[in-house]
């Protein structure tokens, strides 16, 4: 499976309570193909971020920000097609058969996964929050992104 990114100290993060007394639950996902696919360790109400950078915005990726540790990929490394632009500090992934970008290292949180929302398999069944954030002015927002993680 792949290895997250070592976290670089975007922003310091404060410590959280809210992780260590949540539940979470499994739930699986993937591509469009089926070549990828991952599990996830979510808790029952979940933070959807919808983001406006370029590259959200063209593909609509909605995601939840979860840490290296409550993400396995299962299958399909070899499938994965890696894209950087701008910093360099996300890891695009996408599915090189069908094109889909079910899961990424984001730039905001480089030792965790970004799950797109809608590559979860149970998708539909989740509580979930969608919060908007302010990609095109990063730099401004990160710090609002950090406050709502529970990690």
């Amino acid at each position: 499976s792949r290895q997250p990114l070592s976290h670089t100290g975007v922003l310091p993060r404060k410590p959280s309570n809210r992780s260590m007394t949540r539940s979470y639950h499994t739930h699986f996902g993937g591509c469009h193909c089926k070549a990828v696919r991952f599990e996830v360790a979510l808790p029952e109400a979940v933070d959807v971020e919808t983001c406006n950078c370029s590259i959200c915005a063209m593909s609509g990726n909605d995601h939840i920000i979860v840490p290296a540790e409550r993400f396995k990929l299962l299958s399909g490394n070899e499938a994965l097609s890696e894209y950087r632009f701008n910093t360099g500090k996300a890891k695009h992934l996408f599915c090189k058969i069908c094109g889909v970008k079910a899961f990424y290292v984001p730039r905001s949180n480089p030792d965790a996964f970004a799950v797109t929302y809608r590559c979860i398999d149970d998708w539909q069944s989740l509580k979930a929050a969608v919060h908007s954030f302010d990609g095109i002015h990063w730099e401004k927002s990160i710090a609002a992104l950090h406050d709502r993680q529970d990690f």
